[in-house]
């Protein structure tokens, strides 16, 4: 290996990594933002070389396909820095392996910058002189357990790929698979290796937008993992136009024959060739290739040796066929072994050849084929079973499925399927493997489970089938904060079935008012609550662990305290028990707040709008229910009620008809942020600048706001259009990334509410001081009672506001105060009603989540009350 003569004594590094300026003016990288050449990305490559000096430490670095993340990994590898690469998009794993190795440098992203932590000058590890690179072979979930790469591994790996791939410098490939990720990563360093371009992104497959980068960058590749075919017919990728590629790469678990041999014909007819692959992390990525003229033929074999390579079989006396045996590989790309402690790093090659655990064949042809998994067999009642052959057979029957097993059941995910055959694929898996039936759980998902890379995630599919605490009769929740209890939790709070590991909140449908039940909830277990825990995988809340000492001092999402509050001060001021006005301004930026967090996430558009319209319906739908149901008993309101429309038909001399003005504005706001998220080039505006396209429309909220247009024919105007930039100006807080972008929005609400209620500058004041907490207090300290109560203050806030117009006035000439009481417990009450009821409704399959959903649960809305006048 190439040694730098400023680095220091005895110190190695990866020659890919120092030779990017021989590149020159080429297009190294292109991302949304332009294009770097390789001269522009040596340059800076040299300088953060040269930050991190030429005393060897241990860098970890939090991975991320962006060009910040990119530079420091390849300064790390000229400079001879040992790399710890983790998961950027999973915080509990980056900080149990902080804990762990305990790195002299961490890298990471804070706000919208990078960061090099230097902890100390000089490393406090003994670090081996061949050590380059540390992966994980666990995903995301944090295992100290990690593969020790060197500096030849990774140089003759990427030489291997780029030879078999014939990558030529005038490709381009676009990153399609994360950066910690060694198949990723791999695409990453053969590329550069031959002075390629990559394509830098985060973008699905799924996304609109990303086929638009990929097209105007004139991509030649890009790899999946087999979930990414999924999402590659979900797209209609068949159908797409991409006139400069080249090849597809697959890899990262078992392709189904009849897909590959599909794939293969469709690029055959385009004039793209398919790559199918196999590899593991200790061999630095890639130890097999299929060539493409085999892929129709023989779709099903895993290929023969990357160049540099071999194979050989280990006879096992479970499999005595001839020419069958483990998978033994040899090459320079072999690990150097594995490290579980800081003291490991220390260590030299511990690893000459690589035992796989895959159990294969070598055909008549040379190929190998890829038969079975030593070390995924169970043995089940006696029986020696393996969970590859049983989802073949299953996929021999037109059956997706994942399976896996214990000593007591063999648990089987299928996708796509109807309850009704579950009792046949029961049957069916029982004969085939001479099972009794009781021993087959057959669970039907919308979903199989995947781990961030997309492979299977097979440790999810043994939850399934862990037994459920038996219910009490008043229906409690399971204790404990196991994976398995937490899996649960989220069932029965989003009453959802079959929840895995792999599922976060807001993957599973989880809104802003179970938001609030699950908070609660889960700070109760874990005893506190993790930092962004509803966009984390429940597997990975598990790494927070319960205090020392049991203490009743508990937090309180801010968000939720403002709602609850806001529906008590509002209903005490419509009552006249005290005059607290402006919750209901506050409750309409908490709905920007909310609908940025829960709606605007990674998935691809359709998936967001239909969640959005979902959201929707479950706010306009109640209300219309319960005001038809008034309609009914007496004249208080009209059709224009009814319809939501009294802002915009209703008659003016009818006080009672502007009881709802929130709930109406809030419905129009959303239906409006909706419609234009449908269109393609908002939904990619959006994803592009999330923070600045919602501080844009505040400042269009402004133009109502303050009087500067107005409609025509019309006096006043309607209620969703003067207060539209508060829910705008929520929306922004949620995006703000860093403490400037936190400033400016909280100085633009700071700026625009005072003259809004001319002569009642409290309101205004209570309005601005919610406002700044949302901003800046993300938790209040709190009691476990007081979460409580709020807890069911807020979640039922919909169905007081509703109610409490006819609720009050009946005990109102008796008592104010009783009045108030009456009016919150009979809202809280009906909430729970009307929770348990729809909770007796059929379950409905959706489409793009990994269980079964209720259309209405429980009383889950995008949030709960809101007034004008009197508030």
């Amino acid at each position: 290996m190439t040694v730098l003569p400023d680095l220091f004594p005895g110190t190695t590094s990866v020659p890919f990594a120092l030779g990017l300026a021989a590149h020159g003016d080429r297009t190294a990288v292109i991302t949304a933002d332009g294009r770097v050449s390789y001269a522009q990305l040596a340059a800076r490559v040299d300088a953060t070389a040269r930050r991190l000096g030429a005393e060897r430490r241990l860098v970890l670095l939090v991975g991320a396909n962006t060009l910040d993340a990119l530079v420091i990994h390849l300064a790390a590898l000229a400079a001879g820095h040992p790399v710890l690469l983790v998961p950027g998009d999973h915080p509990e794993a980056v900080q149990s392996l902080i804990d762990v190795y305990d790195p002299d440098v961490v890298a990471h992203p804070d706000g919208g910058a990078w960061v090099l932590d230097e902890r100390r000058p000089v490393s406090a590890h003994t670090l081996h002189a061949d050590l380059a690179l540390l992966l994980s072979t666990s995903g995301s979930t944090g295992s100290p357990k990690l593969v020790r790469l060197s500096h030849e591994n990774l140089q003759s790996n990427a030489e291997s790929i780029a030879q078999y791939l014939d990558i030529r410098d005038a490709d381009r490939a676009a990153t399609t698979l994360p950066m910690h990720y060694c198949y990723g990563l791999s695409v990453i360093h053969s590329h550069l290796l031959r002075g390629a371009g990559l394509i830098l992104t985060d973008l699905s497959v799924a996304d609109s937008c990303f086929w638009e980068l990929f097209r105007t960058g004139r991509g030649t590749t890009f790899a999946g993992v087999p979930y990414t075919f999924d999402l590659l017919d979900r797209a209609g990728f068949a159908d797409m136009e991409l006139p400069h590629l080249r090849y597809v790469t697959q890899a990262g678990g078992r392709l189904a024959p009849e897909r590959v041999r599909r794939y293969a014909g469709l690029g055959h007819t385009a004039g793209w060739e398919l790559f199918v692959m196999y590899g593991q992390t200790e061999a630095t990525a890639r130890m097999a290739y299929l060539p493409p003229e085999f892929a129709e033929t023989r779709p099903e074999a895993a290929g023969i040796p990357v160049p540099g390579g071999s194979f050989r079989l280990q006879p096992l006396p479970d499999w005595p066929e001839e020419d069958t045996g483990e998978l033994v590989y040899a090459g320079p790309n072999v690990m150097l072994g594995y490290a579980h402690t800081p003291q490991d790093l220390a260590l030299g090659r511990t690893t000459t050849e690589l035992h796989t655990g895959d159990i294969a064949r070598l055909t008549p042809g040379g190929l190998y084929e890829i038969v079975g998994r030593h070390s995924r067999f169970v043995k089940i009642f006696g029986l020696r079973i393996d969970p590859a052959q049983v989802e073949a057979m299953l996929t021999r029957h037109g059956v997706t499925a994942l399976c896996a097993g214990d000593d007591e059941v063999l648990a089987i995910a299928v996708a796509g399927a109807r309850e009704a055959d579950a009792r046949r694929i029961r049957r069916l898996v029982a004969d085939e493997c001479g099972l009794p039936t009781r021993a087959v759980h057959v669970h039907i998902v919308a979903d199989l489970p995947r781990l961030p890379t997309g492979k299977p995630d097979y440790r999810a599919v043994r939850a399934l089938s862990r037994p459920a605490p038996a219910a009490s009769p008043g229906h409690t929740l399971p204790p404990g904060n196991s994976p398995g209890d937490l899996c649960l939790l989220y069932a029965e709070v989003l009453d959802r079935a079959n929840v895995t590991e792999d599922g976060s909140f807001v993957s599973l449908g989880g809104d802003s008012l179970s938001y609030v039940e699950m908070s609660l909830h889960l700070e109760e277990r874990l005893g506190h609550l993790p930092a962004n825990w509803h966009t984390t995988p429940i597997r990975d809340l598990r790494a927070s662990e319960p205090p020392a000492r049991p203490s009743r001092t508990r937090v309180l999402e801010t968000s939720v305290a403002l709602r609850a509050l806001a529906i008590f001060c509002i209903v005490g001021s419509h009552i006249h028990v005290f005059g607290i006005k402006g919750g209901a301004h506050i409750l309409l930026a908490v709905a920007g707040y909310n609908f940025a967090r829960f709606h605007l996430t990674t998935a691809d558009r359709r998936e967001r709008v239909r969640r959005a319209w979902a959201s929707i319906a479950r706010v306009a739908v109640p209300s219309m229910t319960w005001i038809g149901f008034i309609l009914l008993l007496n004249d208080d309101y009209t059709l224009a009620n009814l319809f939501l429309l009294d802002s915009v038909f209703g008659p003016e001399d009818l006080k009672t008809g502007m009881h709802f003005w929130f709930i109406e504005a809030l419905v129009h706001i959303l239906i409006v942020a909706v419609t234009l998220l449908c269109l393609p080039i908002v939904d990619r505006m959006e994803r592009r600048f999330p923070y600045a396209l919602p501080l844009g429309l505040a400042g269009l909220g402004l133009l109502t706001r303050y009087d500067l247009v107005g409609l025509p024919g019309r006096t006043e105007m309607p209620d969703a259009v003067t207060v539209f930039w508060l829910f705008a100006l929520g929306w922004a807080a949620a995006k703000a990334g860093s403490v400037r972008q936190r400033l400016l929005v909280t100085v633009s609400a700071l700026a625009t509410v005072p003259g809004f209620f001319s002569g009642d500058p409290g309101r205004e004041v209570i309005i601005m001081a919610g406002f700044a907490l949302l901003v800046w207090v993300p938790t209040l300290p709190s009691r476990e009672r007081v979460n409580q109560v709020a807890g069911l203050l807020a979640t039922s806030s919909l169905y007081i506001y509703l109610t409490h117009w006819q609720i009050f006035p009946l005990i109102d000439g008796f008592s104010r105060h009783l009045a108030f009481l009456a009016a919150l417990l009979f809202g809280i009450a009906y909430a729970a009603g009307v929770s348990r009821l729809l909770k007796l409704l059929p379950a409905l399959p959706s489409p793009a989540s990994s269980a079964y959903r209720r259309p209405y649960t429980g009383v889950r809305r995008l949030l709960g009350s809101g007034s004008r006048t009197p508030s």
